[in-house]
């Protein structure tokens, strides 16, 4: 992985790991702080999703969790969809 790679894993960890303790928060609201913080790293290729909690897959990386835990903010690096 480069350091460019690594520097962005970093960020969306942190980023995980500082919005954990916000699942009262508003889905969009925390969607669009979460973006702001990734498009602050200098991400400029990503997608982030809200799914129901009960929906995300093995292979997605949790970003945020919003809607009083019941839904999650994923995010994909790479292609916008």
């Amino acid at each position: 992985m480069s350091d460019r790679g690594r520097a962005i894993f970093a960020a969306v960890l942190s980023i995980a790991s500082t919005t954990a303790a916000h699942g009262a928060k508003s889905c969009e609201t925390l969607k669009a702080e979460i973006a702001a913080k990734i498009d602050a790293n200098g991400v400029q290729v990503y997608t982030l999703e809200i799914v129901p909690a009960d929906r995300v897959g093995s292979g997605q990386k949790v970003v945020g969790s919003c809607d009083g835990g019941r839904s999650r903010i994923v995010y994909r690096r790479g292609q916008q969809v």
